[in-house]
């Protein structure tokens, strides 16, 4: 067994070279300058594992075409939508070793990496989409994609996640009724801590499983964002959504520290600001995504019940967040200085 992983190790370094040595030029592949004393071309691919309309994608679309359109073609950037380079974490470890180029992937699983990221998946932080995008656009928020260059990843910009909230079989008109519910969460010990504060039963389990577990009653509901509730026609099962907005946790574009290195300053800077001026392609695709499924699950008789008061469930989760912000101050800080 060790024999066999130790060859696969060695077979992604050995792939990571090849990619570096054809992406480039000949010569000037780090110096970013060709053997006639042009620029290096370069060819780069960009993993993500959500379908090729997903807003992700969409953002990862202009992504690359700022940046190919920014070099006159010298750089591009492929996109492989539907996680057709593997699955978030053997794409981390790819892009870690420099076998991949580029990824989006969501902020909780990089708190693996660097565990300040823990903070963005605390619930109730953030009371709206303007104060979550108040605390990304600070010093704060940036220091945390800088952060991990350590992990060998570079950040270069956060995308929309929307926000999650609960939905079940059962009636959900207020937080009450989840108590002694089974919900499905991801797997995390903050996700675990804070459907207990509720009162319900955390289930963690594979994505792929709950719309069956969702029929057998193995659960009696999940959370998630509405575009979520509607392309993996969990709503078919779970008719009841409570509004509660309990996570906002943004999705983020990365690039390989290892080849990020290679390139010259004016790369870099393209590369990065193209990332930034995505964003708001993405974010705008984000919307007309939520619109949309918001009316495809009220035409399918799917209930809202949006909460209008936020303190009693700050409250509830009050130990909560203080249990894994402990360490964490002056994020929390940067959270509390970015409310409209």
């Amino acid at each position: 067994m060790k024999n066999k992983k130790f060859k696969g190790i060695l077979a992604s370094v050995m792939f990571a070279s090849a990619v570096m040595a054809g992406c480039g030029s000949e010569e000037g592949a780090g110096s970013g300058e060709a053997a006639d004393g042009k620029k290096a071309s370069y060819t780069f691919r960009l993993a993500d594992n959500q379908p090729a309309d997903y807003p992700t994608v969409v953002g990862d679309e202009k992504f690359a075409e700022l940046v190919e359109e920014r070099t006159d073609g010298r750089i591009k950037i492929e996109v492989f939508p539907s996680a057709q380079l593997g699955d978030e974490k053997s794409v981390l470890e790819q892009v870690q070793l420099g076998a991949i180029e580029f990824t989006r992937i969501n902020a909780s699983p990089l708190a693996e990496f660097n565990k300040d990221f823990s903070v963005l998946a605390l619930p109730y932080i953030f009371e709206s989409e303007e104060h979550l995008w108040n605390f990304l656009g600070s010093k704060k928020a940036t220091e945390l994609l800088d952060g991990l260059e350590q992990s060998k990843m570079k950040g270069l910009a956060y995308y929309d996640s929307g926000s999650r909230s609960f939905y079940a079989t059962k009636k959900l008109k207020s937080i009450k009724d989840l108590e002694g519910m089974k919900i499905r969460v991801q797997q995390s010990e903050i996700n675990i801590d804070f459907l207990s504060a509720l009162g319900a039963s955390a289930t963690p389990m594979p994505y792929g499983e709950v719309f069956s577990a969702l029929q057998t009653g193995i659960i009696d509901g999940a959370e998630n964002n509405l575009p979520s509730l509607d392309s993996s026609n969990h709503y078919q099962e779970a008719k009841h959504v409570l509004l509660d907005h309990h996570q906002r946790t943004p999705e983020v574009l990365l690039m390989s520290d290892t080849i990020w290195d290679k390139l010259d300053k004016e790369d870099q800077e393209i590369i990065k600001q193209a990332a930034l001026d995505s964003v708001e392609t993405q974010k705008a695709e984000w919307a007309k995504w939520e619109e949309r499924s918001e009316k495809k699950l009220k035409d399918e008789g799917v209930t809202f019940t949006e909460v209008k008061d936020m303190k009693p469930l700050q409250d509830a989760v009050k130990p909560v967040v203080e249990k894994y912000s402990k360490d964490h101050q002056d994020i929390m800080d940067a959270i509390e200085e970015a409310r409209p």
